[in-house]
């Protein structure tokens, strides 16, 4: 069973009475009580994530370079990890986890805090005294555990470059909707991992199709297919070394932290695990009881899940879905779920997967090659019957795989 709360406070009350099983994103202050109560287990997550201030560059007055400076010479990253982050966090010097083999560029440090190089970028802009409105969704995430506080803490350091910030919160579909639109110009987001690779992050957010910095950078998206075209790990990180260099100077962005986060479970769970870059599998777990209770964070948005990027509807999707590959439990290390086998040729250009025999659906009928290529076709071909859902975006096909066919 799955429910939710966004208190983490709450779903800690609902471990405790019984009432639940599992829950995810212990609170930053609730570490150690999880620890000493004999009744429950932590599970800590590494910190696989980034959580950024987005700008869009195309709504004033963030389309002057100046003034996403300043914002980012206004901003201390440290007191905001210091206070309001549990244990495993650090402050972010580049968009890509520093764990990542490649992306992360330590010798490219982030724009230090000085708030008064700040205000005079924004006095030379002519922008003094701004007014600004700071948009983020209350949804607790592994990469910025308490929204609400960290976007008050914001507006009150900017206060302090003379910036007045409005704070909207807005409900968490329509908040994506929006930022993947390129209406947000200002606002709090983060990614979690999918996998553990530079691509992942950089390429998703900063490739050409990508709205929600408002115009791509051409030298940033070329620098990228640069990095993706060779397995030479010295060559890619040369590229992305570049990268993050032209990140610091465009500032579409600011890469705030890498949090770190953890669930917890009652001590009689067995199989009780966290995935690093994937949902949890409840399958695998095995309470005294007969169900499975586990308190998230938030309601899903859909269980359309081709359609959807956000974190409570993977893990309802989890639960309901299966795909070719996995992740090995608690690990970013890959393994043949509903394929039994697969190899590729030697340009690695074409994939061959052999299904495991005698998959059955909850209807009865065969798993067999055909539906996989039906379920490929549903998110690839635009005008497939089935290419629906509830933003038609598919997000996810087009950053892993590209255009679709017979797209408008």
């Amino acid at each position: 069973m799955l429910r939710w709360s966004k208190e983490a406070a709450q779903r800690l009350l609902e471990l405790q009475s019984g009432n639940a099983d599992g829950m995810s994103n212990v609170g930053p202050d609730d570490f150690e009580t999880v620890e000493k109560d004999a009744n429950l287990k932590l599970i800590e997550v590494p910190a696989a994530n980034i959580f950024y201030i987005g700008f869009n560059n195309t709504i004033p007055p963030f389309d002057d370079d100046r003034v996403r400076l300043a914002f980012a010479y206004g901003i201390d990253r440290q007191r905001i990890v210091d206070d309001y982050y549990p244990r495993g966090s650090v402050v972010a010097t580049s968009f890509v986890p520093t764990s990542f083999a490649v992306g992360a560029s330590p010798n490219v440090p982030w724009h230090e805090y000085n708030p008064e190089k700040a205000k005079a970028l924004l006095k030379e802009a002519g922008k003094e005294n701004l007014e600004v409105t700071l948009t983020y969704r209350d949804v607790v995430r592994g990469y910025l555990p308490n929204p609400g506080i960290v976007a008050q803490e914001i507006q009150a350091q900017l206060k302090e470059i003379g910036v007045n910030v409005k704070i909207e919160v807005k409900e968490s579909g329509a908040f994506l909707d929006s930022v993947t639109a390129g209406k947000e110009a200002f606002y709090l987001l983060g990614w979690g991992a999918d996998y553990p690779d530079a691509t992942n992050f950089l390429d998703y957010h900063f490739g050409p199709e990508n709205k929600q910095y408002g115009k791509p950078y051409d030298d940033i998206v070329a620098l990228l297919r640069e990095g993706a075209s060779t397995a030479d790990l010295a060559k890619r990180q040369a590229a992305y070394d570049k990268v993050n260099e032209l990140l610091k100077k465009y500032v579409p962005m600011i890469p705030v932290a890498h949090g770190g986060s953890a669930l917890a479970f009652r001590a009689d769970v067995e199989g009780a695990h966290a995935n690093p870059v994937s949902a949890l599998v409840f399958a695998v777990m095995a309470p005294p009881r007969d169900r499975f209770v586990y308190v998230q964070n938030a309601e899903p948005i859909s269980l359309n899940c081709a359609d959807e990027s956000d974190g409570e509807t993977f893990t309802a999707c989890a639960q309901i879905y299966e795909t070719l590959l996995r992740f090995k439990l608690g690990t970013a290390e890959v393994e043949p779920a509903l394929a039994e086998s697969y190899e590729s040729n030697a340009d690695l250009t074409e994939w061959t997967f052999k299904l495991r025999p005698g998959v059955k659906f909850h209807n009865g009928a065969t798993l067999d090659a055909n539906d996989v290529v039906a379920t490929m076709a549903a998110q690839w071909d635009a005008k497939n019957a089935n290419h629906k859902g509830r933003t038609g975006n598919f997000e996810y096909w087009t950053a892993y795989f590209g255009s679709f066919l017979n797209a408008q």
